[in-house]
C-alpha cells in the first residue's frame, strides 16, 4: 500500500504536471471504483485543478466549484502518466483522467479491487475523510506521546491505525520499529519515556529519509514502479536476510495474509515471536487484513 513517502512524491509530481490545468473528463472502467453518486461524476468535466492535498493515504484533487476528488489507492492501486487519450489497460485498469497535456491512468493489480474514488462538494464533506491520525512530521514530542497512549495496543497496530497516525502502513511501520529498536508487539501503555522518545525520532527520521529517497529515485519523471519493497530497507520484506545492523536473520510474524518483519537481536532481545504463541494477542489486537483498518473507516 502506498504510504506517506509514496503519496507525498505522487502529489509533488501531480502538482507540477496538473495544477492549474483543466480536467477534461474521467473515464471509469470499473463499476467498483466510484463510491459516491452525488454530485455526479460528470460534474467535474472541464473543471480546473486548483491543487492537490494528502489526507492520510488519500490523494485529494482540489477542483473548481468547491469539488474534491478523493482517491485511495489501497494496497495495489498505482498512478501512471501517459500521452493524452491513452487507453485504460485491460484487467488492471480502473480509470483515466484526461487533461490537455496527457492522461493520468489508475490501475490496480490483482483480483480484489479495493481502490476507491469519491467525489464530494464542500469542505465539510471533505473533512469526513480525516480520521484524526496525527501527522508525525509536524507533531511535537508531547503530541506524539499523547496520541500513542490514547488506547493500549501493540506498537504495530497503533502505527498503522489511521485514527492514531496519518499515512503509516505495513512497510514503514516495520522500518520505524526497527530503527527505534522496539518490538512490534510491545504494548503502548507499557512503554517507558525513553522508548517513546526513540519511537518518535525513528518515525520522523524514517518518513523523511524515505521520502527523500523516493523523490531522488523519481527525479523529473512521474514515479514508476511504486512498491512497498525496497532492497535497501532494513527489515520489511526481508525475511531470512541479514539485518543491516547486526547481521541476525530477519524474522516475521504472520497472521492471515499479514506479515510483519523484525530483527530479534535488535528489537526483541533475541527472542523469536512465534505465531502460535501470539495467536490470542493477534486475534484481539490485529485486524485480519491491514487494509481492513482503512475499509472500516471508508466514508
Amino acid at each position: 500500500m502506498p504510504e506517506y513517502p509514496d503519496i507525498t512524491v505522487y502529489i509533488e509530481h501531480l502538482k507540477t504536471l496538473l495544477q492549474g490545468h483543466v480536467l477534461e473528463q474521467v473515464r471509469l472502467t470499473s463499476p467498483f471504483l466510484l463510491r459516491t453518486f452525488e454530485p455526479p461524476i460528470e460534474s467535474i468535466k472541464d473543471k480546473q485543478v486548483l491543487g492537490f492535498e494528502r489526507i492520510g493515504k488519500r490523494i485529494v484533487f482540489l477542483l473548481q466549484d468547491d469539488l474534491f476528488l478523493v482517491l485511495h489507492l489501497m494496497v495495489a492501486g498505482r498512478l501512471h502518466w501517459h500521452k493524452k487519450g491513452s487507453k485504460v489497460p485491460a484487467k488492471i485498469g480502473l480509470a483515466a483522467f484526461d487533461f490537455s497535456g496527457g492522461t493520468l491512468l489508475l490501475t490496480e493489480a490483482g483480483s480484489k479491487k479495493r481502490a476507491s474514488l469519491h467525489l464530494v462538494k464542500g469542505l465539510s464533506k471533505l473533512k469526513q475523510f480525516d480520521l484524526g491520525g496525527l501527522e508525525v512530521l509536524s507533531a511535537s514530542r508531547d503530541e506524539f506521546r499523547q496520541q500513542l497512549l490514547v488506547e493500549n495496543h501493540t506498537l504495530k497496530r497503533s502505527l498503522i491505525d489511521p485514527r492514531f497516525f496519518s499515512g503509516i502502513g505495513n512497510a514503514y511501520s516495520d522500518e520505524i520499529l526497527h530503527r527505534a529498536r522496539l518490538s512490534p508487539v510491545q504494548l503502548t501503555r507499557k512503554m517507558t519515556d525513553e522508548q517513546i522518545e526513540r519511537l518518535y525520532l525513528a518515525a520522523q527520521e524514517t518518513l523523511l529519509e524515505w521520502t527523500g529517497k523516493l523523490r531522488t529515485e523519481a527525479g523529473d519523471r512521474f514515479p514508476q514502479n511504486v512498491t512497498a519493497f525496497h532492497d535497501d530497507m532494513a527489515v520489511h520484506g526481508r525475511f531470512g536476510k541479514p539485518c543491516p545492523g547486526c547481521g541476525t536473520l530477519v524474522q516475521r510474524i504472520r497472521y492471515a495474509s499479514n506479515e510483519t518483519n523484525y530483527c530479534p537481536e535488535c528489537q526483541t532481545g533475541g527472542k523469536l515471536l512465534a505465531d502460535r504463541a501470539l495467536s490470542r494477542l493477534l486475534k484481539e489486537d490485529w485486524p485480519r487484513l491491514l487494509e481492513e483498518l482503512e475499509e472500516r473507516t471508508e466514508v
